[in-house]
């Protein structure tokens, strides 16, 4: 029997239970991928490290046939040759065919449980198709393709980037065109599983995800940020600075805006695929200060005994 060294709980790595439901499993690789990417721990050995071991429990346990195979054989679930309960039986090309000495070996055992059925067992044809009886298929199966996420910072996301992958003892240079939004897939072809037939490969699908940024988020397609303004500056209007994702700019406030109230900065949002800026949208938000001077003081109290406005004056007429 193989023996397997440094075992991992993959469980115990991204904090979740062999219960947890693909979604939970998904929030807890999302949630702990941002706290250790290296981008965000640059020079932090440990953090690299266990940013790699995260990536690879995610890849086993999001996978249902992975996962199934880890929950059954635990530390063995991926040695070649390992026998100690029998492969459930499948169709799927993700099936465990190192333990059949050729692929007629595999459909005899693949189909040996359908002795007694009316319908009479199946061969391969030399030239791979299905046969007439229905349980045959090709012996050029397609290759699989493989699926795994990357993470990248909004700055990267947004100006493009070029990342290396290790994909097992391969090395590859994935560009990443700017623009790239979370959820966003990228193809790789010919980087994929291998099919057990032909040894082709399948194509691997990259998965965006971009790390949390203090200042700028998504809202849909938009991007938005919280912009504070004093209480005067809300009243009298203002000119003030907002930061883009290219630099700052002065922005024009009106008078009289509300909080909650966004201001429109047309191509100063997020860059798009096919060329050219989306919106960014400012959130302004009006924020009192805590601490008064003296005459500040005396100023806003000359404001509430002289004011008439009263922003509750429809609540007058309020019932149940």
């Amino acid at each position: 029997m193989p023996t397997v060294t440094n075992f991992k709980d993959y469980y115990t790595i991204l904090g979740v239970s062999k219960t947890s439901t693909p979604e939970e499993i998904k929030r807890a690789y999302r949630k702990l991928a941002r706290k250790y990417h290296p981008d965000l721990n640059p020079g932090d050995k440990d953090a690299e490290a266990k940013f790699k071991d995260l990536n690879e429990a995610n890849e086993v346990l999001f996978d249902p046939e992975k996962r199934q195979k880890y929950d059954q054989f635990g530390q063995h679930w991926n040695q070649p040759g390992y026998s100690e309960a029998p492969p459930p039986r499948s169709t799927n090309v993700a099936t465990d065919f190192d333990q059949y000495d050729d692929f007629d070996s595999f459909i005899n055992d693949l189909l040996g449980g359908m002795k007694g059925r009316s319908r009479p067992r199946t061969h391969t044809t030399a030239t791979g198709g299905f046969d007439d009886s229905g349980y045959g298929f090709r012996s050029q199966a397609p290759a699989p393709d493989s699926e795994a996420a990357i993470a990248l910072s909004f700055s990267e996301a947004f100006h493009g980037v070029q990342k290396r992958l290790q994909l097992d003892d391969e090395t590859i240079n994935v560009r990443i065109a700017p623009g790239a939004k979370p959820g966003s897939r990228i193809r790789i072809k010919g980087k994929g599983l291998k099919s057990p037939f032909s040894q082709q490969r399948g194509d691997l699908y990259l998965t965006i995800e971009v790390l949390p940024h203090p200042f700028f988020r998504f809202e849909g397609d938009d991007l938005v940020c919280d912009v504070p303004l004093r209480p005067d500056e809300a009243v009298l209007g203002a000119q003030i600075s907002v930061p883009t994702p290219d630099g700052s700019v002065t922005v024009k406030v009106p008078k009289g805006v509300r909080a909650g109230q966004s201001l429109r900065l047309r191509g100063k949002g997020w860059t798009l695929p096919k060329g050219g800026r989306g919106d960014l949208f400012a959130k302004l938000q009006i924020v009192t200060p805590k601490d008064l001077s003296p005459m500040e003081q005396e100023y806003y109290e000359k404001i509430q005994a002289n004011t008439s406005f009263n922003p509750r004056a429809q609540l007058e007429e309020i019932k149940l």
